[in-house]
């Protein structure tokens, strides 16, 4: 049977692009968003059959282990699981609610941790299994007026790493992919013109080149606790 990967944000951006990736490759597909109409949307597009969809705040504990078991009951073994859900809230730290501050960490951060402690059981039972977290360059570098985006994404970094050493000994692997800009929901309200001057290579990304790095990861054998990433040469500038 083909290898089942979770997908979480499997239904827009990078997500999406990962989705249709990795069904390219013969792999089924468990799309997990917070709508189901837009996952099955998804599923509807991808490449080969018995994809699925699955709705899921990955924010809250109790939906994420229901999501996980009812993945486990119809879909069998996880193989591979891609956390690309996020978001992002912009502001000075002075002027960001302490809500708005939790509301992303939560999803950010904490929504990875419980995918992730969802998904290993499982994982236990498949041959080179994966998991990939999708960070930001931004929480590598650091980054005004994202203070809170970029604390999220840099606890996803020290995670990983602790996760790989704790899950080496299974034979499951963990990374990180840290993007730059690219173009999602995230990015289109932004002056691409002003930014990408500050790129070397002199543009955005676009999420099927991050998905490539995704699959590079996961098919990589003897990587893990590593951070690949994927920006167009912006951290040289940052």
């Amino acid at each position: 049977m083909s290898r089942l990967a979770v997908v979480c944000g499997g239904s827009r951006g990078i997500g999406k692009a990962v989705s249709h990736l990795l069904a390219e490759r013969g792999c089924r597909i468990a799309v997990v968003s917070r709508s189901e109409g837009i996952a099955q949307a998804t599923v509807a597009s991808l490449h080969g059959d018995d994809h699925m969809a699955f709705s899921c705040d990955i924010s809250k504990e109790q939906e994420v282990q229901k999501t996980f078991e009812t993945i486990q009951k119809t879909c069998g073994n996880i193989s591979y699981l891609v956390n690309a859900a996020g978001i992002n809230r912009d502001g000075l730290l002075v002027r960001t609610k302490p809500e708005d501050m939790v509301s992303l960490l939560h999803t950010n951060l904490l929504g990875s941790m419980l995918t992730c402690r969802a998904a290993l059981r499982s994982m236990l039972h498949s041959q080179g299994a994966a998991i990939i977290n999708i960070g930001s360059v931004v929480g590598l570098k650091g980054n005004s007026g994202q203070c809170v985006y970029s604390a999220s994404k840099a606890g996803l970094e020290g995670f990983t790493r602790s996760l790989a050493k704790e899950v080496a000994s299974r034979n499951i692997r963990v990374n990180l992919v840290a993007p730059g800009f690219i173009h999602t929901d995230m990015t289109a309200e932004m002056s691409e013109e002003a930014v990408k001057r500050s790129i070397p290579l002199g543009r955005f990304g676009e999420p099927e080149e991050v998905a490539r790095a995704v699959l590079f990861l996961l098919e990589s054998s003897y990587v893990t606790g590593e951070v690949l990433v994927v920006d167009g040469g912006l951290q040289l500038a940052m």
